[in-house]
Parts: structure tokens; C-alpha cells; sequence
């Protein structure tokens, strides 16, 4: 199988593509060019970047905002603004704290306080933004350049999170509604029934969204998980470590790509040095991720920016250089 292969587009849904591993093996730099090749294939692409040190923007050299940015035909980028999202997931807040007069304070003061501060509203904000596309199927694919493992697991937990936190917010709501009814009579001022309704719809409809954002996550055919590792043991553990973590999550981890490999005909001792021990590297990548298919990027002579070095990197990943037509390794 073609690392391309990997890449499955439903008519009049959107797939997801998350790209992860630990910082600094090239997760920008391989997002930005499958993003540009998916463009370049006719599919409506967006990148979003869930990264609190963007460098998206470094990659496409072109300056990328908190709302989609056109980058090229069929492309839009995407970086997550910090501050941003902390408003606007307070002003949610307070918007259900104003619905739900009865709500548990120290329930929506820890949920203001996560909202405060990073990396937590960095994860909030990368869900709501997968929350709001995957309603919309405005695209045909989504993908993530996500921030390192650890801030990407905690992102892919949202949705049990905020499922647990919502049910816990209806639960108080139906209390308060009952107790509201039951006294509606000698006490008038309880409040307005229809807003009660509308309040305890709003949180029904949330939960259902967050429901299906779960089932969406956890469904192959529309959205996966691809690993970006180096050659090098700490890369390895960790994206080991990771992906037993995402399994747990029920997500699909089906590619690896192995980023920044010495090439073959070394020409110093240093070199020769490095490849060798890369080579080991390399067979225990097999052995760890031979169920997944697996492609190589050479290390590059120069700092990859810009699109014609992107698309050189979408050419070797995806086929259509001289690298790229090398088949990458699948052992299944």
C-alpha cells in the first residue's frame, strides 16, 4: 500500500487527519505539505494548527490568522489564537452559567479556571474548532498539526471530559427545573419555563454534538492518526508510548513517516557514523510499527520552507519524485 492510499475521502463528509509526534521532528513541516497535496489533488483542504508555538505561518511564508486563511487553490490554514479562544470559551461559559442559574459554581469555576490558562485553552479551542467542522462539512478534509504528544493526548480526552461535564450540567439542570415547577405556583419569579426549556435544548444538543465528535474520532473511515518520528530512540519510546494511548481512545493510527534519515552515500566519517546507527533505528521502527505503513523523508541540505519545498516534500511522501516513487514499508 502507497502511503497516499492511507488518505480516505467520503463524499459529503469531511475526514480528519491528525499528524503528531514529539517536538521537533517535522510535524509542521509534513502537515503543510499533506495539506498541499491534498489541495492539489481537488480536495478542499484545511490546516489547522493546535500547536501553541505556531509555525505554519513559517512554513507557507505567509502570515496565518485565528480564522481560515486562503494559501493556494482549495487550501486554507488555520492557527489557533491563545487568547482568542480564552474568550470566547469564557464568554461560553458564561452564557451557560446565565442559562443555568442553579449550575454548580465551583463545577464552572474550574472550567474558567482551565480556560485561563495553557495549554488547556490551546486543547479547549482545538476541540471546539473540530467540534464546529465536523457539523459543517464545509471541507473535505481537516487536517491537525497538533501541538507535541502530551498536549495532543490531552486534546484527544475533550471529548470524554466535556461529555462527563455536560451530563453532570443537565443532571443540575433537570433538579433545578423540577424544583422551579414544583413552586412555580407560589413563586412566580422562579423564572420563565420557555427558557428553562431552551436552556436544558442547549444542553441536550451539546451533548449530543460531543457524542458524535466521539464517534466521529473513533470511526476509521473518517478520521485517522499519523505519526511523524526521527530516528532516534526518545522519538521512538515516546511515539510507542503514544499510540498506546490513542488506541485507547479508540483512534486509528495507520501511517508512521520517518523524518530526517542520514542518506546512504555518506561522504564523511560523521555521516557514515550516523547512518549506521539510523539503520538500527530504522529496523526497530519496523518492528514496532509493522502494522502501519511507512514512509521516509531524507534529511534536507536546507531549511524546508515555502511552497516549491513543500511540494517537494508532498512529492516524496506521496509519489511523485523520484524518492516518493520508492515504496514505502509495510509489513502487514
Amino acid at each position: 500500500m502507497a502511503f497516499k492510499d492511507l488518505f480516505k475521502f467520503n463524499k459529503g463528509k469531511t475526514t480528519f487527519v491528525f499528524i503528531g509526534g514529539k517536538g521537533g521532528v517535522g510535524k509542521t513541516t509534513v502537515s503543510a505539505a499533506t495539506a498541499l497535496w491534498c489541495a492539489r489533488q481537488g480536495k478542499k483542504t484545511l490546516v489547522i494548527s493546535t500547536d501553541p508555538a505556531h509555525s505554519l505561518s513559517d512554513s507557507y511564508e505567509k502570515n496565518i490568522g485565528h480564522n481560515p486563511t486562503p494559501i493556494a487553490e482549495n487550501l486554507e490554514a488555520l492557527e489557533i489564537d491563545p487568547e482568542i479562544a480564552m474568550q470566547d470559551y469564557q464568554a461560553k461559559m458564561k452564557e451557560q452559567q446565565a442559562l443555568n442559574p442553579g449550575m454548580d459554581m465551583g463545577m464552572m469555576q474550574d472550567q474558567m479556571d482551565m480556560a485561563s490558562m495553557s495549554p488547556g485553552i490551546d486543547e479547549a479551542a482545538a476541540f471546539d474548532k473540530f467540534l464546529q467542522y465536523m457539523t459543517t462539512d464545509e471541507y473535505d478534509i481537516v487536517i491537525f498539526d497538533t501541538a507535541p504528544t502530551g498536549h495532543t493526548l490531552r486534546l484527544l480526552s475533550f471529548p470524554e471530559m466535556m461529555d462527563s461535564w455536560v451530563g453532570k450540567m443537565i443532571k443540575v439542570r433537570r433538579q433545578i427545573g423540577s424544583m422551579a415547577k414544583a413552586f412555580k405556583n407560589i413563586m412566580p419569579f422562579m423564572g420563565d419555563e420557555d427558557d428553562e426549556d431552551r436552556a436544558m435544548e442547549d444542553l441536550e444538543a451539546s451533548k449530543k454534538q460531543i457524542r458524535e465528535a466521539r464517534g466521529i474520532m473513533a470511526d476509521s473511515e473518517r478520521t485517522s492518526f499519523k505519526t511523524v518520528v526521527i530516528p532516534e530512540e526518545m522519538s521512538i519510546y515516546e511515539s510507542e508510548r503514544a499510540m498506546e494511548s490513542l488506541h485507547k481512545f479508540n483512534m486509528t493510527t495507520d501511517g508512521v513517516i520517518v523524518n530526517q534519515i542520514q542518506p546512504e552515500e555518506a561522504d564523511c566519517e560523521f555521516c557514515r557514523a550516523r547512518r549506521k546507527i539510523q539503520e538500527k533505528r530504522l529496523e526497530s521502527i519496523k518492528q514496532k510499527f509493522g502494522d502501519q505503513v511507512i514512509a521516509e523523508i531524507p534529511l534536507q541540505n536546507h531549511e524546508v520552507k515555502g511552497m516549491e519545498q513543500l511540494k517537494q516534500i508532498a512529492d516524496i511522501l506521496y509519489g511523485d519524485s523520484e524518492e516518493g516513487k520508492k515504496p514505502p514499508i509495510a509489513l502487514n
